[in-house]
């Protein structure tokens, strides 16, 4: 009983963590990437509860997406320093 009690906590967790890497991949990129990192591992753990296994299912897709979209804003930051510092270094 206590494993699944247990199950039921990481279901909730990966579920707020997914929720909270979707709405900061917007605002602080690195917050979201790591909270979708840790909310990835926290729903496949959760996933093992049977009365939580939507909670959990639903925290891994949050996180998934969350992760995703801090990664890509990540990338596409470090192309647009990347290009800037090639302009400002071809001007001197």
């Amino acid at each position: 009983m206590k494993q699944n009690s247990n199950a039921d906590g990481l279901a909730v967790a990966g579920l707020v963590l997914g929720i909270v890497s979707v709405i900061f991949s917007f605002i602080y990129v690195w917050i979201g990437l790591i909270a979708g990192i840790v909310g990835i591992v926290l729903s496949v753990k959760g996933r093992h509860s049977e009365s939580k296994k939507g909670l959990a299912t639903a925290g891994l897709v949050l996180s998934i997406v969350g992760t995703s979209l801090s990664g890509i804003f990540v990338v596409c930051a470090l192309c647009i320093v990347g290009t800037a510092s090639g302009i400002v270094s071809s001007m001197y």
